[in-house]
């Protein structure tokens, strides 16, 4: 049965991820792919390499699909992060994988209303952020339906119809696994399976 893994690779360490890939694993064959790049090597292992950001007409430039995925990958985009677990959340706004601004903070209530009560302090804190940032995309992370009560509030509602970019899957959010967050939220996806 074969095994598959994900992984997140900064653009500017794209070309040597895909070389050591090869090296284990054998001569690469490109396949077509409509989201992305994918490849199979010689052993039978697939990579599927996605980007970060949606298709908004603003491409990557290079001489080869590899080369304009990295490209693409590296523009500096502002980024509002959302991580929120029934414990805690963080929240940030972040540029390049760095956090320009954050704020994170812990619930330990037991009240039948304390998801409610945790998603207006989440929804609070982030407008106080991208007030003063302007993020052009979104990313939710932690609880998804916690996430999107979240993103369902009104004190978030003028940045509702921005982009989101995948969901990130997180442990508890503290200030650690937000700095982590920005830096996956802007690499490429690489989604392994092996033979």
């Amino acid at each position: 049965m074969p095994g598959s893994r994900t992984t997140y690779v900064p653009a500017e360490r794209l070309v040597g991820w895909l070389e050591r890939f090869e090296a284990s694993q054998g001569a690469l064959e490109f396949l077509p792919d409509n989201d992305g790049i994918r490849v199979r090597a010689a052993s039978g292992a697939e990579a599927r390499l996605l980007g970060p950001w949606p298709a908004d007409g603003r491409p990557g430039r290079g001489a080869n699909d590899v080369e304009r995925l990295a490209s693409l990958a590296g523009q500096a985009r502002t980024l509002g992060l959302v991580l929120a677990r029934r414990g805690g959340y963080a929240v940030g706004v972040a540029r390049e994988g760095r956090l320009l601004a954050s704020k994170t903070g812990s619930s330990n209530s037991r009240r039948a209303n304390a998801a409610d009560a945790l998603a207006g302090t989440v929804a609070e804190q982030a407008a106080t952020l991208f007030g003063s940032a302007a993020p052009e995309y979104l990313v939710f992370g932690g609880d998804r339906m916690l996430a999107e009560q979240v993103a369902g509030r009104r004190e978030l509602a003028r940045w509702a119809g921005l982009p989101r970019l995948r969901p990130l899957d997180v442990p508890d959010p503290k200030a650690a696994v937000l700095e982590q967050a920005a830096r996956d939220a802007v690499s490429v996806v690489i989604r392994i399976t092996l033979p």
